[in-house]
C-alpha cells in the first residue's frame, strides 16, 4: 500500500493565512460582525475551557466578561496545508486588562483554525489566563 503524497504549500495556503489574520484582527477591535466575514456559518468555536461558540459575537461577549480588554501581539502563524482545507496555527501573547483594571501582559495562546473554501470553519483558542488567575490568588499548581 502507497503512502498519501504530503500536500504541498499552494496560493490557498497563503490565503488561509491572510484569512486567520484578517478575522483576528477584526476580533481584536472588537468587531464580531466584520470577523463573520471570514467564517462560514455556524463556525465550530471551542473556547477556552471547553466553550462551545458558533458565531463571533459569542466570544466576544464571553471576552467582554472575562476582560476589561484583551489584545494579541501576533508572532506567527504555521500553515498545513491538506486535502480539501488548510490548517493555520496563529500563536503569540496577550496583553490587556483584568476585569478589576489590572494590566497583563505575556500570556501565551494558540488558536487552530481550519480554512475550507476560503471560508473559517473551525477554530480552537488555548492560553493561559486561567494559569495566570490561579497565580494572582495564591494557587500555585
Amino acid at each position: 500500500m502507497l503512502a498519501a503524497a504530503p500536500a504541498l504549500p499552494t496560493d490557498e495556503t497563503a490565503e488561509a493565512a491572510q484569512i486567520v489574520e484578517k478575522f483576528l484582527i477584526a476580533s481584536m477591535v472588537p468587531d464580531p460582525e466584520t470577523a463573520a466575514q471570514y467564517i462560514a456559518e455556524p463556525l465550530k468555536l471551542t473556547f477556552t475551557g471547553g466553550r462551545k461558540f458558533s458565531h463571533p459575537r459569542e466570544s466576544t461577549a464571553f471576552n467582554a466578561k472575562r476582560y476589561k480588554w484583551v489584545k494579541k501581539a501576533m508572532e506567527r502563524s504555521d500553515v498545513a496545508p491538506g486535502v480539501g482545507e488548510t490548517v493555520v496555527y496563529n500563536t503569540g501573547t496577550l496583553y490587556g486588562e483584568w476585569p478589576d483594571g489590572t494590566p497583563f501582559e505575556g500570556n501565551r495562546y494558540v488558536d487552530r483554525f481550519v480554512v475550507k473554501n476560503g471560508k473559517i470553519v473551525q477554530m480552537d483558542v488555548w492560553n493561559d489566563s486561567a494559569e495566570r488567575l490561579l497565580t494572582r490568588h495564591g494557587i500555585e499548581a
